[in-house]
């Protein structure tokens, strides 16, 4: 830079918290594509994993026009994933959410240092461990037959077919929806015991929201979309309980994806079964992680 140039300004993108672990590796990585390398920040004891980014691009407004955007929402998104998985695999590693921006390094160090006991609580609870996603599925079968048309009082040419008739119709509607909820019933209950079998091995689990039918294809129904911290080493175990409730559950499509970095599990892992909110995506939320 000459002298008469003036310095660009940039922002601190944060991709991840680690603590430990040899992480000059991750300085090989494109990052976002900026130009600027990736590298690490120390904070205490924990290592943030940053790089800079121009403020013209990924200040406030041109952010937004930026992830609005569907396909540089992707490319920033799988960019992210990557910088954090490669992170995971050298050090328990925290993913922070897609745009994680911090005016300069200082201000990234006091942001850390505000939620360093929770973030240590995490690396504590997700070291040795990875996430892994199970996701169940039912067919959605055949629509169910058109109900006849009510009977009429009676056709103009013959006697009226009376309430016998209109009984009978009214049966025939109730059977159906009764046997429709009936498989839904039977449906959720084995979708449970697939959540009750891979729970018994996790050491946390969050269910997610379903996908929908945008998501799904017409031809199926999500019925558990589950996230599943699992200490590293239980992979195999995980796979065989999943083989069995295959063969058993002949109805159910059983999909398992991972190991991914513990996205579900990055606010302290708190075991919960109740709903959250994921299920964006790039893949979920704006965490950065891609479509499994």
């Amino acid at each position: 830079m000459t002298p008469t140039e003036t310095p660009t300004p940039t922002l601190t993108y944060a991709f991840a918290v680690c603590r430990g672990g040899a992480l000059t590796a991750l300085t090989a990585l494109p990052g976002l594509d900026t130009g600027a390398s990736v590298r690490t920040l120390t904070a205490g004891p924990l290592t943030a994993v940053v790089q800079n980014v121009p403020a013209a691009g990924f200040g406030e407004e041109a952010l937004r026009r930026r992830l609005s955007d569907r396909d540089e929402l992707e490319r920033c998104a799988r960019a992210h994933h990557t910088v954090i998985t490669a992170a995971s695999a050298l050090a328990p590693t925290v993913p922070l959410p897609l745009a994680t921006l911090y005016l300069d390094d200082d201000r990234a160090r006091e942001a850390l240092g505000e939620r360093e006991t929770s973030l240590l609580t995490a690396l504590d609870r997700i070291a040795g461990r990875a996430e892994w996603g199970v996701k169940v599925y039912a067919p959605a079968g055949p629509p169910p037959p058109a109900p006849e048309a009510a009977p009429a009082d009676g056709p103009a040419d013959g006697p009226a077919n009376g309430p016998a008739s209109g009984r009978a119709y009214l049966d025939r509607v109730r059977t159906r929806q009764r046997s429709r909820e009936q498989h839904h019933t039977l449906t959720l209950r084995a979708a449970e015991r697939v959540d009750s079998a891979v729970r018994s091995l996790a050491v946390a689990a969050r269910r997610l929201r379903p996908h929908g039918v945008e998501v799904t294809g017409k031809h199926r129904t999500q019925v558990l979309n589950a996230a599943y911290l699992l200490d590293q080493g239980r992979e195999r175990e995980l796979q065989a309980a999943l083989a069995s409730l295959r063969r058993d559950e002949t109805d159910l499509q059983i999909e398992l994806s991972g190991p991914w970095a513990p996205y579900s599990f990055a606010d302290g892992g708190i075991a919960d079964g109740g709903l959250t909110d994921g299920g964006t995506a790039a893949e979920r939320r704006t965490s950065g992680r891609t479509p499994s």
